[in-house]
């Protein structure tokens, strides 16, 4: 089951890092009649989706190594960051507010990063 989380986390670190790129892409092109808040959130969004995508990819790489705590923190990055990115994008995108599954997917992001540093200091 090991080896199958560790090829999940890397999985959806290139995924998070494909589609970040084009909701980037979009927002440089496609969406130049949005309201300038709007477009602020969309790259917020794009920089979280960016900065946790080959966190995701090192999270399958590290996992040997870095035991259950590792495999925590891939899972608290992936919900983390789809939580956060599904929130900004539908409100700025859509104007539709999810509630709170934006603020809860940036406390799973602190949480993955927590739990990364105790895999660090428990590793093998």
């Amino acid at each position: 089951m090991t080896g199958t989380l560790e090829r999940l986390w890397i999985v959806l670190g290139a995924v998070a890092g494909l589609t970040g790129v084009g909701v980037a892409a979009l927002a440089a092109h496609g969406l130049s009649g949005l309201d300038p808040a709007a477009l602020r959130m969309v790259d917020s969004g794009v920089q979280i989706q960016g900065w946790h995508a080959p966190v995701l990819v090192l999270c399958g790489v590290w996992a040997h190594r870095g035991g259950l705590f590792a495999q925590l923190a891939g899972a608290a990055f992936a919900l983390g960051t789809a939580a956060f990115c599904a929130g900004v994008y539908a409100r700025a995108l859509g104007g539709v507010s999810l509630g709170l599954v934006a603020p809860t997917g940036g406390v799973l992001l602190m949480l993955g990063w927590a739990l990364l540093a105790v895999s660090g200091l428990r590793a093998r």
